[in-house]
């Protein structure tokens, strides 16, 4: 049987423990925005989607998804 995470456990007022932060938003990406990822270096954004984008890398392009953990805007 899998324990249930933290992430879905809901904060009770009584609790002696302080809620969860929030989760941070979600960074808008534009075309032509200029952005390094941890994995594939630099890039230019080609395509914006709803859940994800499209970064050309030079040698090749990727889908990059939501959360965009290791990618930042230059």
């Amino acid at each position: 049987m899998k324990p249930p995470s933290a992430a879905t456990r809901r904060h009770l007022p009584t609790s002696p423990f302080k809620p969860p932060p929030p989760a941070p938003p979600v960074e808008v990406f534009t075309l032509n925005d200029q952005v390094s990822h941890d994995r594939y270096g630099l890039g230019r954004v080609i395509g914006v989607e709803d859940e994800a984008v499209l970064v050309d890398f030079g040698a090749r392009q990727e889908r990059i998804t939501t959360p965009y953990a290791k990618l930042i805007k230059l």
